[in-house]
């Protein structure tokens, strides 16, 4: 499967954004979906993530409240909508797949660039 994300752009703090995961290969449907972000010079963090059928979310400490993952597997797509973006949340977003439940996601797209200026 190859994972496809966009959306990422330059915005102002405040504003809102939402990313897009589409699979090619593989329908969405199969995997759970999640997006893990890098800004530069640090570690990876974890974002958030949907389960298959979309039944059961998680979010990182730092986004909750602010973003939300959903998906629709008939159009084999998965987003992410953030609101009330920090210039913390800079980073490149990485849409991720995952097969089973837990551990670490299988499956990394090329990663979409997000700034949040002040």
């Amino acid at each position: 499967v190859q994972l496809q994300a966009s959306g990422g752009g330059l915005v102002q703090a405040g504003d809102s954004l939402r990313l897009s995961c589409t699979t090619s290969g593989r329908p969405i449907s199969r995997y759970g979906i999640g997006w893990v972000r890098q800004a530069p010079g640090k570690e990876r963090e974890f974002v958030a993530e949907i389960s298959v059928n979309g039944g059961n979310t998680d979010y990182g400490e730092s986004v909750k409240g602010r973003f939300t993952i959903s998906r629709d597997n008939d159009k084999n797509i998965a987003w992410l909508q953030m609101n009330s973006l920090r210039p913390e949340d800079t980073a490149v977003y990485y849409c991720t797949a995952r097969i089973g439940a837990g551990g670490a996601f299988d499956y990394w797209g090329q990663g979409t660039l997000v700034t949040v200026s002040s």
